[in-house]
């Protein structure tokens, strides 16, 4: 089982990019659970998004404490909280950060920064990097295909907001493929 966990402020798609990954996951065939926790409903809380994806069914219906890979939505929360100290060895985080941000250590973790709002101002005029951030997750782990991950935007989204988010996750793909192998 793989476990995802996906910080952000509520707000800015923590919740969209957790159900877009299960359904991605769930159209390969594979078992996906995803959920949110927050504790104040206000715009720019910091809240959290859990996934957990596996070919077998998943019993475990707890928060995720140990993680395999992290997305950072918002490098603010970087200041405030070490996500890195918990994941297991090996993992991979996700940042939507340019070069120039803050970056805490993290030993034995591999951590990529993808401008993810950049992509998205670029494309819709909004720094909503959330489905930019995704796609880079996916050229980055192989845990759900690229199409995969449109299919699950066509079922959430219709007309142009579907078509924007799809070129926001793709353009987020294309960034790591090209940044990063």
């Amino acid at each position: 089982m793989r476990q995802i966990s996906i910080h952000a402020r509520a707000g800015q798609g923590a919740i969209t990019i957790a159900s877009l990954l299960g359904t991605a996951a769930f159209l390969e065939g594979k078992q996906a659970l995803a959920f949110p926790h927050f504790g104040a409903a206000r715009m720019g809380a910091p809240m959290d998004s859990f996934v957990r994806i596996s070919e077998q069914e998943i019993r475990i219906r707890s928060q995720i404490y140990e993680p395999n890979y992290i997305l950072v939505v918002d490098d603010t929360l970087l200041r405030g909280y070490n996500f890195f100290q918990n994941m297991i060895p090996g993992g991979a985080s996700f940042i939507n950060l340019s070069e120039q941000g803050y970056l805490p250590e993290a030993e034995g973790i591999s951590v990529y920064c993808i401008p993810a709002d950049d992509i998205a101002e670029n494309l819709f005029g909004k720094r909503m990097g959330n489905t930019a951030l995704l796609g880079a997750f996916s050229a980055g782990t192989g845990e759900v295909s690229l199409d995969s991950l449109q299919k699950a935007i066509d079922k959430k989204f219709d007309g142009k907001i579907a078509d924007v988010n799809k070129k926001a996750i793709e353009e987020g793909y294309n960034y790591f493929k090209k940044k990063y192998t």
